[in-house]
């Protein structure tokens, strides 16, 4: 057992409470002065940091980020792993409020592309490719110690089940969804819809809308028997974080040196990432004549695939551009005439008040709309080709004798490890 890890991490957590007062940054603007007894409301998001305060962020991301790669593949510890984990937990999400976070990184991201007006923080550039660059060369080590949206999961793991197969194959897809969803609601300036319903983001807090206290609350409630179900049903993050993760060089491995496949680790893993040894009869010829058939039939169904995404997401821009409020006040303005006068509306005041004709709002609304025309070809034309790969990777088998961790589902939280009983035959030895 390595006795220092958890000194290690416990003097961290105490750096980091002790320095907490001056770590925080101040107000960078004095509050305004008003003779009206008006009193400035506290702010329902954190306040900027300091420039030197955002870098140190990134620094502990990075000593964070190869610690986990050096307890997961190194020193095969589950147990710093696990502490790690907390010290994530309590800094990323209590301490720094859940901001700035990698998941929502997305969004700064994809603005920045498509919107030449806006420029991203190199911070937020940072806390977005580090963790892909881990797991690029080391799996998906963020996952295992440094996401406080996962470890405050992971802690609550108590008797986890396991789903048929194809309910995980089809529920694994709700992420890429997402994925493409948020992507093309910040790259047209509609909404970051990640930040928006982040169910943790209320608890990391302690105050948020009661809805989204209830959602945290009932993933945590879900997580004790299906282990992190925000990781594996809705995580844009994890999408990018996997398909970076299955090119890993280095990744954790179940076993130190050659498996026995002695199947203690088979049912170790709480998130069903164990791939285990390919049966003998998807060896067999006639079983290899079908799947080379259906093989071929899945080529030829991507570019159709491709194309009628494409074709839905562009139909669908006009539903998907209400999330834009210049387009939904288009909308509500034209379909109620009567609230263009309407002094109780704050919208309508608001645009009123900008100096825009009712006329210049139907043109904004119009630019927007054709931008949401071709960001949904594309994310539909995305969506239709990531379809036709998953079907074609079911009926696609590589050899394997051992059991081994999917690289992409692989969370790298080393429970499978403590399982194998060769790492104690080679600790002994």
């Amino acid at each position: 057992m390595i006795k220092w890890i958890p000194r290690i991490v416990l003097i961290l957590i105490l750096l980091t409470l002790l320095t907490g007062s001056f770590l925080h940054a101040q107000q960078r603007f004095p509050k305004p002065e008003f003779d009206t007894g008006y009193v400035q409301p506290d702010p329902s998001t954190p306040e900027p940091r300091a420039m030197a305060m955002e870098y140190f962020d990134v620094l502990v991301l990075l000593v964070v980020l190869s610690l986990a790669s050096w307890l997961a593949i190194k020193k095969r510890s589950r147990r710093g792993l696990l502490w790690l984990s907390v010290f994530s937990l309590i800094y990323f999400g209590f301490y720094r409020d859940g901001c700035i976070c990698s998941v929502g990184a997305i969004q700064n991201v994809a603005l920045s592309i498509f919107d030449p007006g806006y420029a991203i923080s190199i911070t937020a550039l940072l806390f977005f490719v580090l963790p892909l660059l881990f797991a690029l060369f080391f799996g998906r080590v963020f996952c295992a110690s440094a996401c406080p949206l996962g470890a405050i999961q992971d802690l609550l793991v108590i008797h986890p089940i396991s789903i048929p197969s194809w309910i995980r194959k089809t529920l694994g897809f709700i992420p890429l969804i997402y994925l493409a969803l948020s992507v093309l609601f910040a790259a047209t300036g509609s909404d970051f819809i990640i930040c928006r319903y982040d169910p943790f983001i209320g608890i990391f807090r302690m105050d948020g809308p009661f809805l989204m206290i209830f959602l945290g609350m009932t993933f945590l409630f879900l997580g004790m028997f299906y282990a992190r179900p925000y990781c594996r049903i809705f995580c844009p993050y994890g999408v990018l974080l996997g398909w970076m993760s299955k090119f890993s060089k280095w990744h954790m491995s179940i076993t130190p040196s050659e498996c026995i496949k002695c199947k203690l680790c088979e049912d170790s893993c709480p998130f069903d990432a164990i791939e285990v040894p390919i049966e003998q009869s998807y060896r067999d010829p006639e079983v290899s004549r079908k799947n080379l058939r259906r093989f071929i039939f899945y080529i030829a169904m991507i570019p159709l695939l491709t194309l009628a995404g494409g074709w839905t997401g562009a139909k669908s821009n006009v539903f998907l551009s209400r999330v834009h409020p210049d387009v939904y006040l288009a909308e509500l303005m034209i379909s109620n005439p009567e609230l263009r006068e309407d002094e109780e509306n704050l919208d309508i005041q608001a645009f009123l008040e900008a100096g825009l004709t009712f006329e210049q709002l139907i043109e904004k609304a119009a630019v927007i709309r054709e931008k949401f025309r071709k960001g949904g070809m594309a994310m539909g034309g995305f969506i239709g080709l990531a379809l036709g790969i998953t079907l074609m990777n079911q009926v696609v088998f590589r050899r394997r004798e051992d059991y081994k961790p999917h690289k992409g589902d692989c969370f790298s939280c080393g429970r499978c490890m403590d399982y194998c009983p060769v790492g104690k035959i080679v600790n002994s030895a």
